[in-house]
């Protein structure tokens, strides 16, 4: 707040206006660049509009929140005004659309990072009188080492990796948003529009993004995806993506899971979209350490009897499934690491993978994208002892084909790793699962279809209530109408069953 103080002392002065900035001890859970973006047209639309008189900026807790309020003594605002003024290029006193006045768009600047961010943007007025323009922001704890409750510190964090973003994004405010998002992190950020300006990209030397970003509706006939697999292809690596998209229909999360992309629904939430980035460079640095001297591979043997692959650092747990299955007459080898299964795995030996999703070293979805990025060819399922929407979606982008919480029933895992090994040499088995969850899926209305997917994706109901514009209990009764439509018991089997449909 000081810095800006600074930064618009001398424009209020000019004016003959007080500019008054109150300190506040706060701390905020928000990204510097952006909210400072924020403040910074509040104050500089304040200033504009105020004749006579102050502006004030300061600090309010309201609860778990901190309100930045900047108000002013100018001219005020209409009542029937108060939504308009955040819309593009609206001004109050500019009907003839003078450029020399401003385009009118510091307002929706504002409106669309608090969106972005996740924080709230409102006004209160009265017209002749004054202003307040307020940003609702999260709490954030202080900024030294917190103490454990043995008394001591805790460990700092890993330091986050950083790379080459490329954000595709055809709405410049947007763009540019996302482009102060993830330079503030570190990271060197390269934004196109999805036209030209990606073929440019393309050919400039040494350009080489390694994470792209990208809307999934651009202008024209394109989409992110087509965009995407235009970059891949012109790519030396595999190239992660990320899609954005306010599409929630089924066609269109079939596209994205098919090209083998991540997505997520807008409005984006911040944390998520940079640790989902986070996540990303993470398996590029393992994938790249750990197959830099890695033999070529094998052509399998289809003479060679199936193989059921458990990995588990459980070894009790281990045993005992090896058990089970010998018993129903399987082929099993037991690997307590996913660095031992890759050591001893070799691609002439077919069959299925069942794979712990917390291990340590390696953990299980990390073996999956291994074993993925190497283009092996193997039925996966996932075991993890707690049910989690986000890490189910993870598994299920890795490649698994089944995700099964612990524990899990013999008769349960049995049926997965029998599906898992029908499709052993048999591409066509996966388009029968596939036609079964669509089934289900066909008897869903419109409606329960968007609350699914939303579902799905890891939303919480109130994040659903608000991005359909309906209430809480009606997203509650229509999740309940899913769950009992698609037959599913659980949220991992709604996942399955979603899954599977595309």
């Amino acid at each position: 707040l000081q810095n800006l103080k600074t930064e618009f002392g001398y424009l209020a002065r000019s004016k003959g206006l007080a500019l008054r900035v109150i300190d506040s001890s706060l701390f905020v859970r928000s990204d510097p660049l952006l909210l400072a973006q924020m403040i910074r047209n509040l104050i500089s639309n304040a200033i504009k509009y105020t004749k006579r008189g102050k502006v004030l900026v300061g600090c309010r807790r309201r609860g778990d929140k901190v309100r930045v309020e900047v108000c002013d003594s100018g001219i005020g605002i209409p009542e029937g005004q108060f939504e308009a003024i955040f819309d593009e290029y609206h001004q109050l006193d500019n009907p003839a659309r003078e450029r020399g006045l401003g385009l009118g768009l510091g307002l929706t600047i504002v409106r669309r990072i608090g969106e972005l961010l996740d924080h709230d943007v409102g006004v209160s007025s009265v017209a002749g009188k004054g202003s307040i323009f307020y940003i609702d922001i999260g709490r954030g704890a202080l900024p030294e080492e917190k103490s454990d409750a043995a008394g001591g510190t805790t460990a700092p964090a890993a330091a986050a990796l950083t790379g080459t973003i490329l954000i595709i994004e055809d709405d410049p405010m947007v763009a540019n948003a996302l482009t102060l998002l993830f330079k503030g992190e570190g990271y060197r950020t390269l934004s196109a529009d999805g036209g030209v300006g990606v073929g440019l990209l393309e050919k400039a030397a040494g350009f080489a993004p390694d994470v792209v970003i990208a809307d999934y509706n651009l202008p024209g006939d394109a989409t992110g995806l087509e965009v995407v697999q235009r970059l891949r292809a012109a790519a030396p690596r595999p190239l992660p993506a990320i899609i954005l998209t306010g599409d929630i229909s089924a066609n269109v999360l079939r596209r994205v899971v098919a090209a083998d992309c991540d997505y997520l629904h807008k409005p984006v939430n911040v944390d998520r979209l940079t640790q989902r980035v986070q996540d990303m460079l993470v398996s590029i640095r393992k994938t790249e350490t750990m197959t830099a001297s890695r033999p070529p591979l094998a052509a399998p043997n289809p003479a060679v009897k199936p193989v059921v692959h458990l990995v588990d650092d459980d070894v009790d747990l281990l045993e005992s499934l090896r058990d089970t299955l010998k018993n129903r007459g399987h082929t099993v080898e037991i690997y307590t690491s996913g660095e031992s299964f890759l050591a001893a795995h070799h691609a002439d030996r077919p069959g299925c993978l069942v794979v712990d999703s917390a291990m340590p070293g390696m953990n299980g979805l990390e073996l999956l994208r291994r074993l993925k990025a190497e283009g092996r060819s193997l039925p996966s399922i996932v075991l993890t002892g707690y049910g989690d929407i986000q890490l189910a979606i993870k598994a299920m982008n890795a490649g698994a084909m089944d995700f099964i919480e612990k524990p899990a029933g013999d008769e349960v895992l049995l049926a997965s790793i029998d599906r898992a090994l029908s499709q052993v040499g048999d591409p066509l088995a996966r388009s029968v699962s596939q036609t079964d969850a669509a089934d289900y899926l066909s008897l869903l209305t419109p409606r329960e279809r968007q609350v699914m997917y939303l579902v799905v994706e890891g939303l919480p109901n109130k994040e659903i209530a608000v991005s359909l514009g309906i209430s809480q209990r009606t997203v509650e009764t229509h999740r309940a109408a899913v769950m009992r439509r698609t037959r599913s018991a659980s949220l991992p089997d709604l996942i399955r069953l979603v899954m599977r449909s595309v």
